[in-house]
């Protein structure tokens, strides 16, 4: 019998969490749902999904889960977030409310629905760095985008030329050490990669 893969969360708060545990179930990892602090304690990493990152910023402080998941990144963490999931990760949120709680994780600066409204919403192919195979499916659902990255990010993606305007050339991936977050919604493809390669973070931290 095959031993079972790291123990890796999804933030059940809001959002495609069970897609997101179907990816990390494909990858090999042991995926839990994660809503209260005890269980954040238990996982070797942790995604948190996409959804509307001020109601994200609420139900953390409402499940009691702001000042443990603050504490368990600044310990080293693996986390990997998406869409809003990158907001929360973010240093700095532009146009975000002003009572909305970051988490610091990655020193970035990201534009809250940079890309426009839910009707704004699409998709394209994405070259991403540490990911083989071929383009990356990326699905942009009222996304943000960095406008900024400190010393000690690496850009994985960027939105390609062949997209125009103003979205031209940003930065839509990044990773900081063991933290890394989307812009897109990986999960909604069925193509895990993405959750690969966090995974191999994962497993090097914990080793």
């Amino acid at each position: 019998m095959t031993a079972a893969g790291p123990p890796v969360g999804v933030l059940a708060l809001q959002g495609n969490v069970a897609e997101h545990l179907d990816a990390l179930r494909a990858c090999g990892a042991d995926p839990r749902p994660i809503r209260r602090p005890a269980e954040l304690e238990q996982v070797a990493g942790l995604v948190l999904p996409g959804g509307e990152s001020t109601t994200l910023s609420k139900l953390l402080v409402a499940f009691d889960l702001l000042d443990p998941l603050r504490e368990r990144l600044a310990a080293g963490l693996p986390a990997f977030g998406s869409c809003a999931g990158m907001i929360l990760l973010a240093r700095e949120a532009i146009d975000a409310r002003p009572d909305q709680h970051q988490l610091g994780a990655l020193d970035i600066v990201v534009r809250r629905n940079a890309f426009g409204r839910q009707v704004q919403s699409f998709e394209t192919d994405l070259s991403v760095t540490g990911v083989g195979g071929g383009p990356v499916r990326a699905v942009f659902i009222r996304a943000p985008w960095v406008e900024s990255v400190g010393r000690g990010v690496d850009v994985l993606a960027r939105v390609p030329s062949s997209v125009g305007g103003a979205a031209s050339g940003k930065i839509v991936a990044v990773r900081q050490g063991p933290v890394m977050a989307t812009a897109f919604h990986p999960e909604q493809t069925g193509d895990a990669r993405l959750h690969d390669l966090f995974l191999r973070r994962v497993r090097e931290y914990a080793a």
